[in-house]
C-alpha cells in the first residue's frame, strides 16, 4: 500500500486544545517545515469593515507542505480558499456539486467519467483553467503518489479531449464525482508555474498556483500571524457586493487567549472552544456559536499483533471496560456516542452499533484469560495526544475503570510525531498496546477509514492496530467498486467489516464523534460548517457585515 494519510487526521487534529484529521493537535507532518517565508511581513490584522479581512485563528502552525499534489495536514484550512477542485461536496444533499467542472456524466459501467470545465475560469499565474491544465496537475498528483494521491487509484487515464471536456478512464467502476471533491489531492493547479520546472521548490518558498478566489500575501512560519491572503481579482466568481478581500490565520496555542481575542473584536472565526467557554459564546452578544456533527471520530486501536493484548480476550474486555456514556457525558456536547467506525451521514453508518460500558463482561474476559480481580495484574500502555483535553477524559476514566479490574493502564501524551513514531516502530516490544487518534475521511466516503487503517500494510503507517487479515482486505479492497455500482451491497459490505474489525477481531473501540463547536463574530455572516473539510471556511461565501 502507498502512503496513505495526513497528520491532521491522526494527530494533528489532535492538539484538541482546540482541534483538527487523521487524521485531525499533535500532528504536525514533516514534509517542509524548514521552508523560510519568501513574503513581506505581516501588518495588523484587526479586522473591521473598512479592511474586510477574516482572521481565522487556528490552535497550531498552519503550513507543513505548500505542495498541493502532498498537501495533507493543517493548512487544508487555507488550500482550500487558494485551490479548486473539480467538484465540492455538499453536506445537505449529500452530493458532489460544481466546481471547476460545471457538469459531468459517467458511463453505464462507471468506467469512464467526462467532466465538463467551466469557462472562464483562471489560474492566479494569469493562465486559462483547462482540460489539459486539469490533465496535467492530476496526473502529477497520481505521479508523485503523496499524500492522498490514492484517492486517484481507479484512474487508467485522463484524456483532454477539448479545452472544456476532461474524460477519465478507470481501471474499475467508482464515484469519480465524489473522488474528485476530495479534500487532499484533488486540487487543479497550474504545473507550468515554476519557470525552473522544479515545481516542489517553487511551492515550498510561499507560492500558490491555484485558481481559488484567494492568493498568498504573506508567510511567516513560525510567527503569529503566520499567514495571510489577498483577494485574487480574476476570481470566476467574482467580487460584488461585500466580500472579505483578505484572510488572515492568526496562530494562538491557548483557548482561552483565542477566546478573549475573539470577545475583544480583534479576530473573526475561532476554529475550537472547550465546553465552559463554547458555553460562554453562547450567550455572549457580540458572538455567535455554531455546533455541528461532524465526520471526525476518535479511535482507540489495540495492538492485535504483539504484547498482552495479541490474546483478543484481553481486546474485547478493554472494549467493554470503556465508559462511553460517561464520556460523552463530560464532553458536555463536544461529542456524541461513536457506534462504529463510520460517522452518521456517511454510506455504511450502522445506529444500532452504539456500544456501552459492560464492566461485569470485561472482568469475565480477564479470568478466562488468567487476570482480572484474584488473578495476575494486567499491565497495558497507551498513547495519546499531548495537549488533548478531550482525550485526557478518555484516558481519566478508563484508567479508573480498569483500575477496579487489577489493570494499571501506563498511559502516556507525546506529540504526534513521537506518538506516531513509536507506533511504527520496527521492532514490536517497542509499540503501545493501544493507540489513541482521530480520524476523518479523505472524501464524503467511509472507505478512508477502511483502506488507511485496518488494510494490512507491510510498513506500519497508520494501521496502528497491526491488523493482517487477507479476507478483510478482499472485502476493503471490493468497496470503492460496490460503492459505485451496488450501494446496497456496499452497504452490506461495510457492515459485514465493521463486524469483524470491531467485534470479531476487537482491533479498535470508538468512543465518540466529534461535534465541532465554533465561536465567530456576530459580523460574519453566511458560515456554514462542512464536514467533508474539516475545519474549512470557505470565506469567499461569507459577507462582512456591520
Amino acid at each position: 500500500m502507498r502512503w496513505h494519510k495526513r497528520l491532521l487526521a491522526a494527530g494533528a487534529v489532535a492538539a484538541l486544545t482546540l482541534t483538527a484529521s487523521a487524521c485531525g493537535g499533535g500532528k504536525v507532518r514533516g514534509s517542509d517545515g524548514s521552508a523560510q517565508p519568501s513574503t513581506s511581513q505581516n501588518g495588523q490584522n484587526t479586522q473591521n469593515a473598512a479592511d474586510a479581512t477574516f482572521v481565522y485563528v487556528p490552535n497550531l502552525d498552519v503550513v507543513t507542505d505548500w505542495d498541493p499534489a502532498s498537501s495533507y495536514s493543517n493548512e487544508i484550512v487555507a488550500m482550500q480558499n487558494i485551490y479548486e477542485s473539480l467538484t465540492r461536496y455538499n453536506p445537505q444533499t449529500k452530493q458532489a456539486e460544481p466546481r471547476l467542472a460545471t457538469s459531468w456524466t459517467s458511463s453505464a459501467d462507471g468506467k469512464t467519467w467526462t467532466f465538463t470545465l467551466r469557462q472562464g475560469a483562471k489560474f492566479h499565474t494569469g493562465k486559462p483553467v483547462d482540460a489539459a491544465a486539469a490533465k496535467a496537475a492530476i496526473e502529477r498528483t497520481m505521479e508523485i503518489g503523496e499524500g492522498a494521491a490514492y484517492i486517484w487509484d481507479a484512474v487508467k487515464k485522463i484524456e483532454a479531449k477539448d479545452p472544456a471536456t476532461l474524460e477519465f478512464t478507470l481501471k474499475y467502476p467508482t464515484a469519480l464525482d465524489l473522488v474528485a471533491s476530495a479534500g487532499y489531492a484533488s486540487y487543479v493547479y497550474d504545473t507550468t508555474a515554476s519557470d525552473s520546472g522544479d515545481l516542489k521548490t517553487w511551492f515550498g518558498e510561499g507560492r500558490d498556483a491555484g485558481s481559488g478566489p484567494y492568493t498568498i500575501d504573506t508567510w511567516e512560519k513560525g510567527k503569529e500571524n503566520e499567514l495571510t491572503l489577498k483577494a485574487f481579482d480574476d476570481y470566476w466568481g467574482g467580487w460584488d457586493g461585500p466580500h472579505y478581500k483578505k484572510i488572515t490565520y492568526r496562530v494562538t496555542p491557548e483557548l482561552t487567549t483565542a477566546w478573549q481575542l475573539l470577545q475583544r473584536g480583534e479576530v473573526s472565526f475561532v476554529q475550537r472552544l472547550n465546553p465552559q467557554l463554547f458555553a460562554q459564546a453562547s450567550s455572549t452578544p457580540t458572538v455567535q456559536a455554531a455546533q455541528t456533527p461532524s465526520f471526525q471520530n476518535l479511535l482507540t486501536l489495540f495492538n492485535t499483533q504483539s504484547g498482552p493484548l495479541k490474546d483478543v480476550r484481553l481486546r474485547r474486555a478493554v472494549q467493554k471496560a470503556i465508559d462511553y456514556d460517561g464520556l460523552v457525558a463530560a464532553l458536555k456536547g463536544a461529542a456524541v456516542p461513536g457506534g462504529g467506525l463510520v460517522p452518521e451521514g456517511l454510506l455504511g453508518f450502522a445506529a444500532d452499533r452504539t456500544p456501552k460500558q459492560d464492566l461485569a463482561g470485561a472482568e469475565a474476559l480477564l479470568k478466562e484469560a488468567g487476570y482480572g480481580p484474584g488473578g495476575k495484574k494486567l499491565d497495558l500502555t497507551l498513547t495519546y495526544a499531548q495537549g488533548d483535553s478531550d482525550q485526557e477524559v478518555l484516558v481519566t476514566l478508563l484508567s479508573s475503570a480498569l483500575d477496579k479490574l487489577n489493570v494499571k493502564l501506563s498511559a502516556k501524551p507525546l506529540q504526534w510525531t513521537t506518538q506516531w513514531d513509536q507506533g511504527k516502530a520496527k521492532d514490536p516490544a517497542k509499540r503501545q498496546d493501544i493507540f489513541v487518534m482521530y480520524w476523518y475521511p479523505d472524501y464524503a466516503d467511509a472507505f478512508s477509514w477502511f483502506v488507511n487503517v485496518f488494510r494490512s500494510e507491510e510498513q506500519v503507517s497508520f494501521n496502528l492496530s497491526y491488523l493482517k487479515d487477507d479476507a478483510i482486505d478482499e472485502q476493503i479492497d471490493e468497496l470503492p467498486q460496490l460503492t459505485a455500482t451496488d450501494r446496497e451491497a456496499a452497504e452490506k459490505a461495510y457492515a459485514e467489516l465493521q463486524n469483524k474489525i470491531i467485534d470479531e477481531q476487537a482491533a479498535v473501540a470508538v468512543p465518540y464523534v466529534q461535534n465541532y463547536q465554533r465561536a465567530f463574530a456576530k459580523s460574519v455572516q453566511g458560515y456554514v460548517d462542512n464536514p467533508a473539510y474539516p475545519n474549512v471556511v470557505f470565506v469567499h461565501d461569507l459577507k462582512p457585515g456591520a
